[in-house]
């Protein structure tokens, strides 16, 4: 049966990662997690499983999730946030897969529980990952989005089952994370030199919150469809006003 190691970056995370260790028992042949320095209790609830536990200072998310792949004792890597979890027909697939053979990298469909509720639709639904490769031929880049980069020809195959992401708690949670994020993208997209102009500005938000609501059909999700486009729409412009602010504050 090919070995699998599953990898987790944490910081404070006590209130997901036990769900997350749980859903790995029997999948993973070794749980690394990569934590920056948690004051909460992640450590002590990772303490109860067959982890191992290894302290990093934050490099990014990129570079905090390749440490962690590096540091992994087998080549197949199994990519988690600590706020998700495999679901039972998702375990089932991978099982099959190790006792079968591993070829090339895998994905998976995301599955968004949002303040309780399932989400179906939107931009969120199916929210399609890689999790699942051969270390060897490929590592994270990017420094707010994540994404796996491969070498050229590895073949992605997509998995039957969803990955259960437990996004966010409330609303003022899901507000402030997302005003975080376009602080990260407004630095990254002025270093770049971008320039944004005075019409992404005003249709890139309503665009959005059309695609969620009513391409993606969002309204089907009730009122945290609405919520989630609002937000989302909320979001592109912070990211567009956010990179206008610095260039005329330069100026």
């Amino acid at each position: 049966m090919i070995q699998l190691s599953a990898v987790i970056i944490t910081f404070n995370e006590e209130k997901n990662i036990e769900r997350c260790l749980k859903s790995l028992q029997g999948i993973a042949d070794e749980i690394v997690v990569i934590d920056s320095f948690s004051t909460d209790s992640t450590e002590e609830i990772c303490g109860k499983y067959d982890v191992r536990f290894i302290q990093q200072k934050w490099l990014g998310y990129s570079k905090q999730k390749n440490r962690g792949n590096d540091l992994a004792t087998h080549n197949y890597i199994l990519s988690l946030d600590a706020d998700e979890a495999l679901s039972a027909p998702l375990k089932k697939s991978i099982l099959k897969l190790k006792k079968q053979n591993f070829t090339g990298a895998y994905s998976v469909n995301r599955l968004v529980n949002y303040c309780g509720n399932w989400i179906y639709h939107t931009s969120w639904y199916p929210d399609t990952k890689t999790r699942l490769w051969n270390k060897k031929e490929g590592k994270w880049t990017g420094e707010i989005h994540e994404e796996l980069t491969f070498s050229k020809g590895t073949p992605i195959t997509l998995l039957e089952g969803d990955l259960l992401h437990y996004t966010y708690y409330t609303i003022e949670e899901h507000l402030k994370q997302q005003e975080k994020f376009a602080d990260l993208w407004a630095k990254a997209k002025f270093e770049e030199g971008k320039k944004p102009s005075v019409l992404k500005l005003v249709l890139n938000p309503a665009a959005s919150f059309i695609k969620d609501m009513v391409i993606k059909q969002g309204y089907l999700d009730g009122k945290s469809g609405f919520t989630i486009a609002t937000i989302s729409a909320k979001s592109v412009y912070w990211k567009y006003k956010k990179l206008r602010d610095l260039w005329e504050n330069e100026s």
